[in-house]
């Protein structure tokens, strides 16, 4: 494994989503045994930076976390998010809610679950335009001075936003979207982000498995598997997608690698503080994807993947577009 920082917290240079171990994709519903042999397997092959959120599961996904960690909280990077859920106890529900007491809240309960004293970077998960991102981070930084959090993050946020969170505090990190086949950070945000001194987490980096070209059939998702809402994963669209993947396959095949490991390194030699979070709930499909961190791309390759045909279908639908921040 090879290591890189996110403004000045260290990660490993590919991280491991653990979202899809226990919300929305088919596997959620394994063994927690399952899914912590998988995580183990990530911290011999030198992974230490692991993403999860309050509303995975909701709430199961941190508890799966801290179990499979807590014995290696000293090596590794845990990362979490607040802002999509409201309420408290179990009246906790969906809802957008960064306010400071929400917010406090949150923290604590993500604390428990994960059976630790603090998270190392703590990101809002969406932009809540109900609460100035100013009281965002004016509360973040009172709970790293407080030893809860040792990082800010934002994810999904626009350029506006970004600016105006780090004039209150430097923020570390900003996970989005993006990949060969989701553009979205081209608007002017990654640009930004260097200028800043900001770290880059692209999620979805395998554009949901697509670009895995292991999917050939939707006949194997579980019926409630979130990407047969996905407008990529309709059937029309499906069966395009699968066409245009073909060239993400033949300079993968140039190359000498799968095409997840080309997807993968392609964001590598993209940004330098840049760490990618693909998630799996398989072993080998976690060896394949960590394997990327070795596979050497030149110039004339990054170009040409720079270019790559995009597919049919947004990469969220309607109502999930709207829950994400492109104020510039």
């Amino acid at each position: 494994m090879k290591y890189t920082k996110l403004r000045d917290l260290t990660v490993s240079r590919i991280g491991l989503g653990c979202m899809g171990m226990s919300h929305l994709f088919t596997g959620k519903d394994q063994p927690d045994e399952v899914h912590i042999a998988t995580i183990h397997r990530a911290l011999e092959l030198g992974v230490t930076f692991f993403d999860t959120a309050e509303i995975y599961g909701p709430f199961k996904n941190e508890v799966l976390v801290g179990k499979a960690l807590k014995a290696h909280r000293d090596e590794v990077v845990i990362a979490t998010k607040f802002g999509m859920m409201t309420g408290e106890g179990e009246e906790r529900k969906l809802g957008f809610d960064s306010s400071p007491a929400n917010i406090r809240y949150a923290v604590e309960q993500s604390l428990k679950r994960l059976d630790m004293d603090y998270i190392d970077l703590y990101y809002q998960h969406r932009i809540d335009k109900n609460v100035p991102i100013e009281d965002v981070i004016g509360t973040l930084k009172e709970l790293i001075d407080e030893g809860k959090i040792g990082h800010i993050g934002l994810s999904e946020a626009g350029q506006a936003n970004i600016r105006k969170a780090n004039a209150v505090h430097p923020i570390t990190a900003l996970q989005s979207e993006y990949s060969l086949w989701t553009r979205d950070g081209e608007d002017g945000t990654l640009e930004l982000l260097a200028e800043l001194g900001i770290g880059f987490v692209p999620y979805s980096p395998l554009s949901r498995g697509m670009l895995s070209g292991k999917i050939t059939t939707l006949d194997k998702f579980d019926e409630d598997d979130w990407r047969l809402t996905n407008p990529r994963f309709q059937p029309e669209a499906f069966e395009k997608n699968k066409e245009i993947l073909g060239e993400v396959t033949s300079i993968a095949a140039e190359v000498g690698c799968t095409p997840a490991q080309l997807a993968l390194a392609w964001l590598l030699a993209k940004g330098a503080d840049w760490a990618p979070i693909p998630g799996t709930v398989r072993i080998s499909h976690l060896e394949e994807d960590l394997a990327a961190v070795d596979v050497e791309l030149t110039t004339e390759q990054v170009a040409r993947l720079d270019k790559v045909t995009q597919p049919v279908g947004g990469h969220h639908n309607e109502a999930q577009m709207k829950m994400l921040d492109r104020e510039v």
